[in-house]
């Protein structure tokens, strides 16, 4: 197994691009930059050969990592609103979400393995200062609206599973800097069986909520085709932007396009071919978990509140109170919020990658991962507190509305570089995305932006 260092034997990106006709439209190579997670870059060794479950395997793990982030407590307020309010209808949006997000995870991927680069270093690479720092600080504001999110949820669930109050909560969430801290130092793979693990208990809380629900089969596979209320309904077209804005994670091109590079392919076109198809798998199949999750949290709304007629629910607490009785399950409302919980401390460790990543690879800047856990949890504990001790606990979900239109409005800032990017031959030589994967990534990110200031005008017109 080959070290971090040693997966850059010269110390310098040209490495990376000596393969492909595109090295020469990259600056020149810096011995002064690192790899992308120096410390776990290239440390997960990839069989040469053998049967293709087991490659499968090896490239198990970043796909679930970035998934984290289309199903954190961010989520879980519109997906709420949008069953209780409007029924199955807007599961047509959650998989229209699902499928952008899959195209966009895959270039991302891409990116990382084709040119040794994570996204936050090719954009150092390609723009100029100014830019670079303003991409740099879009990104920051966004990593810690992120953060905002896991707070609130992780806050919210432990209060709803042992009663401690918000702020003793969102105190304790500033403790996961030591989780990560140890899970880093037994490898990385450590740190993806750990979310893994508890992507698993999410999953099997909502396959049991499903089965107790029982919801009908025809509402749902109907809710899944697009309907006209979408465009007629303004209440559905605001919900349904919400979900489109915020289900794409900006803070996940910058992860993915680095994590990737943990695994020790050979940096030759065959192994990137290689390594690319390996990577897309096992984003695609992990995304496809996001969007079991994400659907499953609209069609219990649906099943439960907006069928007794609870076409008001839009807090987390809400639906918490709401299941046991209406639902008539004793534990129903203990397994979602578990479920909030896992969903919570998960989102904290990506968070925590991405901030590291984008502080690397824009401004060439480490910290001690537990100095950046603690440094990013800070600048999201603070307005959590300070809004509960001025306010109510109620005003928490409009902080967590809040953070999603934040997250909107940086997006278009990692989506318009990556797609650039993946589409320049002379920056991807040979791995140039296909006219036709350029033309509908170039359309997803328009229909993004385009969604994206939608959402904020009206959030802002409220």
């Amino acid at each position: 197994m080959r070290s971090g260092a040693a997966a850059f034997d010269e110390g310098a990106w040209m490495l990376e691009a000596r393969d492909l006709s595109a090295g020469r439209a990259w600056k020149a190579a810096d011995p002064e930059l690192r790899p992308s997670l120096p410390e776990a870059n290239a440390t997960i060794r990839v069989p040469r050969g053998g049967l293709w479950l087991r490659r499968l395997f090896v490239f198990m793990g970043p796909g679930y990592l970035i998934s984290v982030g289309y199903m954190d407590p961010g989520n879980w307020a519109t997906d709420l609103a949008g069953g209780s309010r409007f029924g199955y209808t807007l599961l047509f949006v959650i998989l229209l979400s699902n499928l952008m997000a899959i195209l966009l995870q895959a270039l991302s991927a891409r990116l990382g393995i084709v040119t040794g680069r994570d996204l936050a270093q090719a954009c150092r690479d390609h723009y100029s200062p100014p830019v670079n720092m303003a991409l740099y600080i879009t990104c920051e504001i966004a990593i810690i609206a992120c953060d905002l999110a896991e707070v609130i949820g992780t806050a919210v669930a432990l209060q709803l599973l042992f009663g401690i109050p918000l702020v003793a909560g969102a105190l304790i969430t500033g403790a996961d800097a030591l989780l990560i801290l140890l899970l880093m130092n037994k490898g990385f793979r450590a740190l993806e069986a750990f979310v893994i693990a508890l992507l698993l208990v999410i999953a099997a809380c909502f396959a049991i909520e499903i089965a107790a629900v029982s919801p009908p089969i025809a509402e749902i596979a109907k809710g899944f085709a697009p309907s006209p209320q979408l465009i007629t309904d303004s209440g559905a077209r605001y919900l349904a932007i919400g979900i489109l804005g915020a289900t794409v994670m900006p803070h996940n091109l910058y992860l993915h396009s680095s994590i990737v590079q943990t695994r020790d392919y050979r940096r030759t076109p065959e192994g990137r071919r290689d390594a690319i198809r390996w990577a897309t798998t096992d984003s695609t199949i992990a995304l496809m978990l996001a969007l079991f999750i994400n659907a499953a949290i609209l069609i219990i709304a649906a099943a439960v509140f907006y069928e007794s007629g609870h076409h008001e629910v839009v807090e987390i607490s809400q639906a918490f109170q709401l299941l046991t009785p209406l639902l008539g399950v004793g534990f129903a409302s203990t397994i979602f919020a578990v479920a909030l919980l896992a969903s919570g401390v998960n989102s904290t460790v990506t968070a925590t990658l991405a901030g590291q990543i984008a502080m690397e690879g824009f401004l060439r800047l480490r910290l001690p991962p537990w100095a950046r856990r603690l440094l990013t949890r800070c600048a999201a504990i603070v307005p959590v507190i300070a809004v509960i001790s001025l306010y109510d606990e109620s005003a928490t979900t409009n902080l967590l509305v809040l953070s999603q239109v934040i997250l909107s409005l940086q997006l278009p800032f990692a989506v318009v570089p990556l797609v650039r990017f993946v589409t320049d031959r002379r920056k991807m030589g040979e791995f140039v995305i296909p006219k036709t994967w350029a033309a509908l990534a170039w359309a997803i990110a328009a229909l993004i932006l385009l969604l994206d200031l939608s959402l904020v005008v009206d959030t802002l017109s409220v």
